[in-house]
């Protein structure tokens, strides 16, 4: 029974369940854990260089077995009955900064909450909920030691006859790094994911003056202080994938910005109204579909950490108003996509528990549809961290739908907001054959006029509405695709290289590839 696996279906919680445990156990060097893992007086109920705790008397749930990731042993928590159980090891004699402890791991879910945590480090207790997955799966989680101790500790508050094992677990210091800040001072961001491909093509990008200038070091010279890039998994022009996203995150980290990744679990575009699976998941199962959400994050987000290149902020879904991942995670089945998203979060905080997780929705001014997604969000213990909004003023409704909305959200759950895509156009001719999204009916929705002027004051009033939402939680704005010109071979469907581009009168750069009025709006708000 201890050994068979098993699939349930539910978020986890955070609920403390040793909140009077007072750290003790045995003293080692520095940073080293005991029996990291489990081999050490393998198969007895209590793993030597460990020790046990339940506020409910249940330590026997708490033990190892045979079936190790490496080795022959792993820690295990199961009881036929609901239980409560920490297995912990206290470190002493650690040098004050920054460590990260890494663990591998396997659930079948239904917990209440199953968790590796850092805790008595100085600070408060960090933690990473374990995923729901039937792999071997390695966590993080990371503190700063401030008093020469640290306890590592596995928690689980279990329903009855649910299970996590536990193997191969670290604890080491990070050289002093210290993790992602959550997201400080108002962010003046840029979507830059077409931009790689379009200097491939041979866009080419002009100042004011007309000279031409690296793309990025103009942005962030004009305020720009945050980049976006949106991850596909296999797309089929070979663009917004893992390896171009590492090479993007290495330049906007370069030039001193911060860096969004935007997880779209997708080929190709998500958005309202189409969620595509990536094609190397059709046909999987759900448990599998979940898992493969986790360890695709895990994996890019990993990648980026590994180059010195570490997420600020994360996406997880684009624009998923009607969920991610059709059919299975659609919103009419929001048990379904609270468990991907759930998945989502997870690997993001395993990778850097700092890392600041976002849930982004389009039509920035659609109170009832915002309120009921959220609801059932946070009714089902989705993590999430920052509420992202896109709001075209030409789509989604005025200024003030938006102010509303976002007053709204931001008091309803307590979490900043960001409108994480806004843009709008400076005239009504195109550059391309392809036909431009933004038309003249959409200018008298948008209510600007097309005019390099307009376009500025169209900006200038979202980031203003983000500034107003009250109690510092209006984030900040990112500009959607302000280097996406008119560059042949650069188009809108990455399997067709013969597609136009449909926003280059979007862009932030005129069809002589001269900086825009707009842009000088990130220096100035």
């Amino acid at each position: 029974m201890r050994t068979m696996w098993r699939t349930m279906a539910a978020g986890l919680g955070l609920a403390l369940i040793a909140g009077g445990l007072v750290a003790a156990g045995p003293a080692t060097a520095a940073s080293t854990l005991t029996n990291a893992g489990f081999e050490a007086n393998g198969g007895t109920q209590t793993p030597s260089g460990w020790s046990e705790y339940s506020a409910t008397g249940q330590q026997s749930a708490s033990y190892t077995e045979a079936g190790g990731r490496t080795g022959s042993y792993r820690l295990s928590h199961w009881a036929a009955g609901a239980y409560q159980v920490e297995t912990y090891q206290h470190l002493d004699g650690l040098v004050n900064g920054s460590y990260t402890a890494r663990a591998w791991v396997r659930s079948g879910g239904g917990q209440v909450a199953a968790y590796l945590a850092l805790r008595n480090c100085g600070g408060a207790e960090q933690r990473t909920n374990l995923p729901i997955t039937g792999t071997w799966t390695q966590i993080s989680v990371t503190t700063t030691v401030t008093g020469g101790q640290c306890t590592v500790s596995i928690v689980s508050n279990a329903r009855a006859g649910t299970w996590i094992n536990v193997d191969d677990v670290e604890f080491v210091a990070n050289g002093g790094t210290t993790p992602p800040p959550a997201p400080t001072g108002f962010i003046r961001g840029a979507d830059v994911s077409t931009l790689k491909k379009s200097e491939d093509r041979g866009g080419v990008y002009r100042d004011s003056a007309g000279n031409q200038r690296d793309a990025l070091q103009l942005l962030q010279q004009n305020g720009v202080n945050y980049g976006r890039l949106k991850v596909w998994v296999n797309p089929a022009d070979g663009y917004n994938n893992r390896a171009r996203v590492l090479t993007m995150a290495s330049r906007i980290k370069g030039q001193g910005m911060r860096l969004l990744v935007d997880f779209h679990y997708s080929d190709t575009w998500a958005d309202p109204g189409k969620q595509y699976k990536p094609a190397a998941w059709n046909g999987y199962t759900f448990t599998h579909l979940r898992d493969a959400v986790y360890n695709h994050t895990y994996d890019v987000l990993n990648a980026l950490r590994a180059q010195g290149t570490p997420a600020d902020m994360v996406q997880v879904g684009n624009e998923i108003n009607d969920g991610m991942l059709w059919p299975d995670g659609r919103s009419n089945n929001f048990a379904n996509l609270a468990q991907l998203l759930t998945a989502g979060s997870n690997a993001v905080k395993a990778v850097n528990s700092a890392t600041p997780v976002m849930l982004h929705l389009a039509e920035g001014g659609n109170n009832t549809q915002h309120r009921w997604w959220f609801d059932q969000a946070t009714s089902r213990g989705v993590p999430f961290d920052v509420i992202g909004l896109s709001h075209y003023l030409y789509w989604h409704g005025s200024i003030g739908s938006l102010q509303s909305n976002m007053n709204d959200l931001a008091s309803r759950y307590g979490k900043p907001i960001v409108v994480v895509e806004t843009a709008y156009g400076f005239t009504l001719n195109q550059d391309d054959s392809e036909p431009n999204i933004f038309n003249s009916s959409l200018q008298q929705a948008g209510g600007y006029p097309a005019t390099p002027q307009g376009q500025a004051d169209a900006l200038r009033a979202v980031f203003n509405a983000v500034k107003a939402v009250p109690n510092g939680r209006g984030l900040g704005v990112f500009y959607w695709e302000p280097t996406w010109t008119a560059v042949t071979g650069n188009g809108w469907d990455p399997d067709n290289p013969s597609s136009g581009n449909g926003w280059e009168n979007q862009a932030l750069f005129d069809y002589n590839d001269r900086a825009l009025p707009a842009l000088s709006v990130f220096s100035t708000v």
